[in-house]
């Protein structure tokens, strides 16, 4: 029976689907504010963009290297149909986590940063537009004591992602000095101290980003710089939050993965997908509290107890929101499941997908991340005039 219906058929139908849920759900206005808010200020997709864009080129530098002139074929387009296409059947494992840590990602941190995380670490020590500065002032009026320790490991870690393309650039000339064991744990331990700065470097794009719509929502005008510092004072208050996300994440995930390369752990890369979905699910667990540390500059235990209430005033909002946006990713990541499959060894079809798969992933992250804020500003009005002022 299925095979006798026009292939169009089914097409329309979820694109009817989609439009009706798009058209009539409870938080449409949000949505629309949050597409306003991008083409007002495209910053917000294109850092998601330049990000991905540059994961990509690492990732293809390192995994696909290319032979000679002869891989660019351009003839690799011709025909597509005769291109063997696997059904949905056949990829839909590889779909549900990582479009659980899309989502997961708006309420946290969307994208992955190396290798510009490197560069990052070279503008904060040269104190860039006084970022440095503002860091370790806002860390000490914010922590006190605990500030200086607090500087000292993001410190540590911004010198531990300079040395990360070292240590793997160098890693075959390194192999006739230093036993291989040996120079694999010296390279995976400096990945590890690295990942707290990739991350907290990508949790420091995402209050910067949130500032912006911030600005946009209360229409207020900035200057480029006093942005960025004012994104760091903020950034001081979602560090708790932040810093609980790292520890649980390198007990968890890294520290397995770090413990293998020095003794006999067995099938550990079996747990990977276990704990990745554990991040994910602590993350929407508790989804507003790194944006109401931004926007209130409130103490972690408030920002909890706000949490919690929030959910119970906007369970229906923001379900609504989780399942717009796990639609989104969901077929996003479908689609790039299917399309890698079909192009194979294809490298130009796989650059040419690869510009348009970061491009329309970034447009839909920050376009989320941008409904989002203004979602969660439409459900805190009973809180708007109780944000506490930073005081340095």
């Amino acid at each position: 029976m299925w095979n006798n219906v026009p292939r169009l058929y089914p097409w329309l139908g979820l694109c009817g689907g989609y439009a009706i849920v798009m058209l009539f759900n409870p938080i449409r206005l949000a949505l629309r504010d949050g597409f306003r808010c991008i083409t007002r200020f495209k910053r917000i997709w294109l850092a998601f963009v330049l990000l991905g864009f540059a994961y990509s080129v690492f990732q293809f530098a390192t995994f696909t290297p290319l032979q000679g002139p002869s891989d660019l074929d351009f003839s690799q387009f011709l025909a597509p149909g005769t291109w063997e296409w696997p059904s949905f059947v056949e990829i839909w494992r590889e779909v549900p986590l990582p479009a659980l840590e899309g989502v997961a990602g708006i309420f946290d941190n969307a994208t992955t940063t190396y290798p510009l995380s490197v560069l990052a670490a070279v503008l904060l020590i040269i104190n860039w537009r006084g970022l440095h500065a503002a860091l370790f002032r806002a860390l000490r009026k914010r922590y006190r004591f605990w500030g200086y320790l607090i500087y000292l490991i993001l410190l540590i870690s911004a010198l531990a992602a300079l040395l990360k393309p070292i240590a793997f650039w160098r890693l075959p000339e390194w192999g006739g000095v230093i036993p291989a064991v040996r120079l694999l744990q010296i390279s995976a331990t400096v990945d590890a101290v690295a990942f707290i700065f990739e991350y907290l470097f990508g949790v420091y794009i995402q209050v910067y980003l949130i500032t912006v719509c911030l600005a946009w929502i209360k229409g207020l005008s900035f200057g480029e710089q006093d942005l960025f510092r004012f994104a760091m004072r903020r950034f001081s208050y979602v560090l708790e939050w932040a810093g609980i996300v790292v520890i649980v994440s390198t007990l968890i995930v890294r520290v397995p993965l770090l413990l293998a390369y020095f003794m006999n752990i067995p099938g550990v890369l079996d747990y990977l997908p276990l704990e990745r979905l554990i991040m994910s699910g602590l993350i929407i667990l508790f989804c507003s509290v790194q944006i109401s540390l931004v926007l209130h500059n409130e103490s972690l235990g408030a920002a909890v107890r706000a949490h919690w209430e929030f959910i119970r005033r906007n369970a229906s909002r923001f379900g609504w929101f989780f399942l717009i946006a796990a639609q989104h990713f969901f077929f996003l990541m479908a689609c790039d499941a299917i399309v890698r499959g079909a192009v194979a060894d294809r490298v130009v079809a796989i650059i040419v997908w690869k510009i348009i798969y970061v491009c329309v992933r970034g447009l839909i992250t920050g376009w989320l991340l941008a409904s989002w804020v203004c979602l969660f500003r439409q459900c805190e009005t009973a809180r708007a005039n109780q944000e506490t002022w930073i005081r340095y």
